[in-house]
């Protein structure tokens, strides 16, 4: 018998479907499935539209993509698309399996190795020990650091968010039942069934009859994306605080979660239980991996007072840094014939 080939190839197959073409990545155990080619043209004079855009037009891709047999329940991804912002090297469609999000902490850090890497950037100094990638995400510009050796990644990344603020504190929910066995599963129902009783994807909802969630910028970010559940150590620390995030249709994040720790530096800052430039180390209990956040004066070449305005909201900016790898590549294809070619998804 022949040995098959190093590299494999499909034997002929019908498909009209472009092959999609990936590169896999992760950031703390969180995957990352970035679109390298494949997708169609997404169209629409700015990110929020090109977003809607792909929602109501190409949302195959992602349910392709992101779904088994080619994803799972748990997949994340990013779609590379051109930006209207002078500024921006380039604009990213986070994907997961509901839909869209705003803003993806573990896709920024990876991305900023993937656009060093893949010549998306201009290549740095010779000499230098970073490279700045400002990449336009739905929620706004967000300016990413990457380590680098020789004009190649290596190393963590840090990003500076968009101005992070508290909307409202003291909304509580009291957990009902002791824990389950499987602190994950427990997380799960524990985290997400406040949410999918009230809240419609992609809508402004009420938490309680007196209050209801708006974004100062854009009713497309006034939506409650995840839950966050902490071990309650908010006071600074040395030593690591642990968290889970719930997201989505309960999709759950191994690593720290990077819109999570912007969250929880802006919330502990809010509270006066942080300082300017004081770093502090978050875990998930997922994987064990390690995030570091902390509040900063600067957002990528920008410089602004520390109380940061969004809206009427005092904000803070906040640097988040993680380490994100490679995992591989793939070209995934699409059967005329197959009855599951858009995915499925198993609870």
């Amino acid at each position: 018998m022949a040995s098959p080939p190093a590299v494999p190839r499909l034997p002929p197959h019908d498909t009209r479907t472009p092959a999609l073409s990936v590169v896999d990545m992760h950031t703390g155990g969180e995957p990352l499935r970035i679109v390298l080619a494949g997708c169609p043209e997404v169209v629409g004079p700015t990110l929020l539209a090109k977003q809607r855009y792909m929602r109501q037009h190409l949302d195959h891709v992602r349910r392709r993509l992101m779904f088994e047999p080619r994803g799972h329940r748990d997949m994340y991804g990013a779609v590379l698309v051109p930006s209207e912002l002078p500024d921006a090297h380039l604009g990213v469609l986070f994907l997961h399996n509901e839909g869209y999000s705003s803003m993806c902490g573990h896709a920024v850090l990876a991305l900023g190795r993937f656009a060093l890497d893949f010549g998306l950037v201009p290549a740095p100094p010779a000499g230098a020990r970073e490279a700045l990638v400002n990449i336009h995400c739905p929620c706004g510009l967000v300016a990413a650091f990457v380590e680098c050796e020789g004009g190649r990644s290596g190393g963590p990344v840090r990003f500076h968010s968009v101005p992070a603020f508290a909307l409202a504190t003291g909304n509580r929910r009291d957990p009902s039942g002791p824990a389950a066995q499987d602190p994950t599963n427990y997380t799960v129902s524990l985290g997400w069934n406040p949410r999918t009783a009230t809240n419609p994807p992609h809508k402004a909802f009420t938490i309680s009859k007196k209050f209801k969630i708006n974004h100062p910028d854009s009713e497309d970010l006034a939506f409650l994306y995840g839950t966050i559940l902490t071990d309650g150590k908010d006071t600074y620390s040395e030593e690591p605080t642990t968290n889970i995030c719930v997201f989505a249709d309960e999709q759950v994040d191994r690593s720290p979660t990077g819109s999570g720790v912007t969250a929880r530096i802006a919330l502990q800052y809010y509270k006066g239980l942080l300082e300017l430039n004081q770093t502090r180390a978050f875990k998930s209990s997922a994987t064990g991996s390690v995030f570091t956040g902390k509040a900063v004066r600067v957002s990528g070449t920008l410089s602004f007072s520390f109380e940061v305005k969004c809206g009427d909201f005092k904000a803070v900016i906040v640097e988040v840094s993680g380490q994100a790898h490679y995992t591989g590549t793939a070209n995934f294809i699409v059967e005329d014939d197959d009855p599951l070619r858009d995915g499925f998804l198993l609870k």
